[in-house]
């Protein structure tokens, strides 16, 4: 019998106090952040922005995008906050 194990990906958080540990912060209200939000809070340029989160997907977080109203809010799952 072959058993087959699969590991948890590990995610690698950002050094506390930076500019994307902030932005992990923000979308990990429960609430979310908008391009806005995340922009007024870090002083970045909203293509920083985005790039900030590709950069945090490839460090194995899980960030989700929905839609409200004319808005599109990002956020994380609670336990990787």
């Amino acid at each position: 019998m072959t058993f087959i194990t699969t590991s948890t990906p590990t995610v690698n958080p950002p050094r506390e106090h930076s500019k994307a540990h902030r932005l992990l912060e923000l979308l990990g209200t429960g609430t979310g952040a908008s391009l806005e939000d995340i922009i007024e809070a870090t002083g970045w340029q909203g293509h920083t922005v985005r790039a900030a989160m590709t950069g945090l997907r490839k460090r194995g977080f899980t960030i989700q995008r929905k839609i409200e109203g004319s808005t599109t809010v990002w956020s994380i799952s609670e336990h990787e906050a």
